[in-house]
């Protein structure tokens, strides 16, 4: 099996070193496995023939069966066409050729039925095809119309002639030489538990469907097995974890007590307090934690993070936060110092820019364990940073940061791990937790706290900008400052910019007796703080800026976010912005000004952002519109390596999977039952090769 699957893509039929070497840069295909696994994209419906009376618009493509009445040529030159006049009883239409002309014509026989298959154009009344596929109607042609699949392809390869028909014979030409030795990865009575079909049928069947039904199985084949070796990897992870990796036992909670009793500034949300019930279990244990805590904008959970450092304080213990920017870090310790000085503890920040002499002491006070906790950026993972107990390591925002830096926390201590927090503000969709935090155990605070109004969102038109201001206005008079945000996309910079400072200047117009600031990426970091300084001690009221603000700006005074072209964002950036305000105890707004011409998708953003607040609603949606890839970034593609499975839309299959996964594993953790050989012949397959679980191998 493995030897026919790996053979190089140089050595199958049509192939042959120079195409070889297009299908390795083009399409990253190296083995016949790798085309095996190239999957279509989408399907053409060859099974069905519509009359010329039934065509409408939007139709993709359309087969048709009917006779060419007659044919001419048309103009002169580069402007030279065939036409070719198709009718078949309900109504005609025009054939068009402007390319390949002289075969079209020779092709051609008038007044004989032909099955007719292209994209119709609507000229006025008629509709026309340009270049269609056509074949001289038998009895056959209907028995061997089918789903016709479509691959993915380059430009490049198309020029080269590697086209659609071409990838479509190649998969035959290895199903046929390898269709006895493909293995299969699933035992049976997991197929038979989810009325799955075979691996052989379902490789059969995703490139040659003879019909929809056999093509959805065998989607739900490939889509579950996918699911499943992802979920079998994260829970596997996680089981060898809690087994090996021990933790230090921290269950001296009278720090905590202490805070809770004489200092904690206001009551804690019941999502927090569950929260913090869970992290004190998992560090209780003797095994080491490892836990994602989400949380929207403002929940709380830096306090929630404060509360967990105690535990392991309180055990004689050192506490690490590490933020993936300068700014962020500041603003952590800037929060924990407030309440670490009330309970005497000592706290430093550690980052690019501190002082060697500085530098010097904190070391120091870090092995002699004086300095109870560190916050910081990647400067925390020096060599030269040494602690003397590392107890709790917190990371915020931690797609942010790689695997092999993160490792380099856990290293600072060589006797006993560290305890694992993650933090995110990040509000990541279920389906996209199970997957990419599948072997992390998940918490999530959502709730805000008491006090908190709700932001209220509005959207408005261009047309609205006198009675915007207005508002604007009346706001600064009650006090309040204003933030207007606007768009910097990388590609059309120059632009962006020009639109920042016509947009300042049209401010400075509006409110000629309002003290502006303005803030942009271009700027010197030095100009940026004095910018920022300015607005946070009240002297300007309206900051205007691009999306530098989008993280770590905490001003409570700072009421009102004016989002300028907010059709120009994606979702969880306007979630993210709306976040700067809100901080205070007033009532906030965000206002989305637009033109009125929106795409479907932008219509969708604005109400979403309109209709609600919640950070996991609106995760949701945005899986939905742009797909997993752009919400977990690069770092996480070697988890998701899914071919055909999608997080937005097989929810169901992806909770089937990961039970199965869990159900399996708990009866029979090394995979050792005779029954669960197929799973681990795949494992160690995949191993070896370093390829994703469901691999063919």
């Amino acid at each position: 099996m493995a030897d026919f699957f790996s053979t190089s893509i140089e050595y199958l039929k049509g192939v042959g070193p120079q195409r070889a070497a297009l299908l390795n840069k083009e399409l990253s295909v190296f083995t016949y496995a790798d085309l095996l696994q190239h999957y279509p994209f989408r399907y053409e419906d060859r099974t069905k023939f519509y009359k010329i009376n039934e065509i409408v618009d939007e139709m993709p493509y359309v087969q048709l069966r009917g006779i060419i009445k007659s044919k001419e040529l048309v103009g002169t030159g580069f402007k030279k066409r065939l036409t070719a006049h198709f009718e078949d009883g309900t109504g005609s239409l025009e054939l068009v050729w402007f390319q390949g002309i002289n075969w079209a014509t020779e092709k051609i026989k008038t007044n004989t039925e032909y099955v007719v298959f292209g994209k119709p154009a609507r000229f006025g009344s008629k509709f026309s095809i340009a270049h269609p596929e056509f074949d001289v109607f038998t009895e056959a042609t209907t028995r061997t119309q089918t789903l016709r699949p479509v691959y993915p392809l380059t430009e490049k390869l198309k020029s080269k002639h590697l086209d659609n028909k071409v990838i479509s014979r190649l998969q035959q030409e290895i199903l046929i030489g390898g269709k006895d030795s493909i293995r299969e990865t699933l035992p049976v009575d997991l197929l038979q538990t989810h009325s799955l079909i075979s691996k052989r049928e379902a490789l059969i069947n995703i490139h040659f469907p003879k019909n929809h039904e056999s093509l959805s199985k065998a989607q739900q084949r490939i889509k579950f097995e996918e699911l499943f070796y992802v979920q079998l990897k994260l829970i596997r992870l996680k089981h060898v974890r809690k087994v090996s990796y021990k933790g230090q036992v921290f269950n001296d909670s009278s720090l905590l007590i202490e805070f809770y009793k004489n200092h904690l500034p206001f009551d804690l949300t019941d999502a927090q307090k569950r929260v913090i019930k869970e992290i004190y279990a998992d560090m209780k244990t003797g095994k080491q934690m490892n836990r994602l805590l989400q949380g929207d904008v403002g929940s709380g959970k830096t306090i929630v993070g404060f509360i967990c450092m105690l535990l392991a304080i309180g055990s004689d213990a050192q506490c690490a936060l590490m933020a993936p920017t300068e700014i962020l870090a500041r603003q952590h310790f800037t929060g924990l110092q407030r309440y670490a000085n009330k309970m005497n503890l000592s706290i430093e920040i550690l980052t690019g820019s501190t002082k060697k002499s500085e530098r010097k002491i904190i070391h120091e006070n870090l092995l002699s364990g004086e300095l109870k906790i560190l916050v910081g950026t990647h400067a925390l993972l020096e060599d030269v940073v040494q602690f003397k107990n590392l107890g709790l390591a917190v990371i915020d925002e931690q797609h942010r940061f790689g695997v092999a830096q993160r490792s380099k926390l856990w290293k600072k201590n060589e006797a006993v791990m560290p305890h694992v927090l993650v933090m995110t503000a990040t509000p990541i969709p279920r389906t996209l937790a199970m997957t990419l935090y599948g072997d992390l155990d998940i918490s999530v605070i959502d709730q805000l706290p008491a006090g908190r109004k709700p932001i209220k969102t509005v959207h408005r038109f261009d047309s609205h900008r006198l009675q915007v201001n207005q508002f604007l206005r009346e706001q600064i008079a009650l006090g309040r400052q204003v933030y207007v945000v606007y768009p910097l996309i990388e590609e059309s910079e120059k632009l962006d910019l020009k639109h920042l400072m016509d947009g300042y200047e049209s401010m400075a117009r509006a409110f000629p007796d309002i003290a502006l600031s303005i803030v942009h990426g271009q700027m010197k970091a030095a100009d940026k703080e004095y910018e920022m300084q300015r607005f946070k001690k009240g002297e300007t009221k309206i900051m205007v800026a691009t999306t530098v603000i989008e993280v770590g700006v905490d001003v409570p005074n700072a009421s009102v976010m004016v989002i300028e072209n907010a059709e120009r964002f994606g979702l969880s950036q306007l979630h993210q912005l709306r976040g700067r305000v809100g901080r205070g105890a007033e009532q906030s707004f965000c206002i989305l000004m637009t033109n009125y011409k929106l795409s479907q998708d932008s219509k969708v953003r604005i109400n979403t952002m309109v209709k609600t607040n919640n950070g996991f609603e609106i995760a949701e949606t945005d899986l939905k519109l742009r797909g997993p890839g752009d919400l977990t970034g690069t770092q996480q593609s070697g988890v998701l390596d899914l071919l055909l499975a999608d997080l937005s839309k097989d929810q169901i299959l992806l909770q089937q999977a990961r039970e199965s996964a869990i159900s399996i594993l708990e009866s029979d953790p090394n995979l050792e039952k005779t029954e669960n050989a197929c799973i681990k012949n795949q494992v160690v397959a995949a191993k070896r090769s370093g390829l994703s679980w469901s691999k063919i191998s």
